[in-house]
């Protein structure tokens, strides 16, 4: 490593918590790549100032995590991608001649995952609980996929169809296929292929008290959320006999991966790097 070692980050607070660095680590040893990268923890009120400091002293890229998605997102309003301006958010943040560029990596994050572990297929009926942050950045990649149906579920009905209207303003032509509701509102009467969980219950370790015949024989789960141990939503589902189940940790390394294919224009193998994050959790646990 020298001076000249290209130089990225994931900027957040708090941010020692961050897998990236290890991630794109392991990516860049898969290609044969020297680069560093570190975490920058920013202080709320100083992101701006502080990716403005990163990118004048040579700085490559940096990922964005909480709280600082949708300030990444206005700092790159001149050069947003489409995935990031339709998700209101960004956690990719590169530079070049023409200033800050930003793209959101979370959704097409979540798709690859699902298409890899074999959850996401065409025409497929996608059941997605929450309305925030998480939700909106994953509506145009599921759609994308070529999805027959999805379904907008949270507690409060009126959060959920706000989204669906604020994403048809700009995407009228998903009105058919995006629907919104409450997360108790007959969802049991309708049969999905997949469950996706985008709240937070998971981090508190609650459930979500959903209806009784939600899920049907062929139904799978997917937690955003993960951990060494099953989450509690995923808990719930196996309780209801949902045999095909998985958390986020994938989710985590596919948009990693798509960052580091943005800016490097290559894109690593997932697996290798999934497998070890898995096993290095689960044995923290024994």
């Amino acid at each position: 490593m020298n001076h000249s070692t290209p130089r990225f980050a994931v900027i957040g607070h708090p941010v020692a918590h961050s897998r990236s660095p290890q991630i794109h680590a392991a990516f860049a040893k898969q290609v044969g790549m020297a680069l560093i990268y570190e975490r920058v923890d920013a202080e709320p009120g100083t992101f701006a100032s502080t990716v403005d400091q990163f990118f004048s002293s040579g700085g490559h890229g940096l990922n964005v995590t909480v709280p600082f998605k949708e300030e990444a997102w206005q700092l790159a309003q001149a050069h947003l991608s489409d995935r990031a301006r339709l998700a209101g958010a960004v956690n990719t943040l590169w530079q070049t001649p023409t200033g800050i560029h930003g793209c959101n990596t979370d959704g097409i994050g979540l798709v690859r995952d699902l298409q890899r572990l074999n959850l996401l297929k065409p025409g497929a009926r996608v059941l997605l609980l929450g309305a925030g942050g998480a939700a909106k950045g994953v509506i145009g990649p599921l759609l994308a996929a070529d999805c027959k149906r999805l379904h907008v579920a949270n507690r409060t009905a009126a959060r959920a169809q706000a989204l669906r209207h604020a994403w048809l303003k700009h995407q009228p032509a998903h009105a058919e296929r995006l629907s919104a509701g409450a997360i108790d509102e007959q969802l049991s009467e309708q049969h999905w292929d997949l469950v996706v969980n985008a709240t937070a219950s998971s981090l508190q370790g609650q459930s979500l008290g959903l209806p009784t015949g939600l899920y049907q024989a062929h139904t799978g789960a997917y937690d955003m959320m993960y951990g060494a141990l099953p989450t509690a939503f995923l808990e719930q589902a196996a309780t209801h006999g949902v045999t095909q189940l998985a958390d986020g940790l994938g989710m985590l390394v596919e948009q990693a991966a798509e960052s580091f294919f943005i800016w490097h224009s290559t894109r690593p193998d997932v697996t290798p790097v999934i497998d070890t994050l898995r096993s290095q959790m689960t044995s923290a646990v024994r």
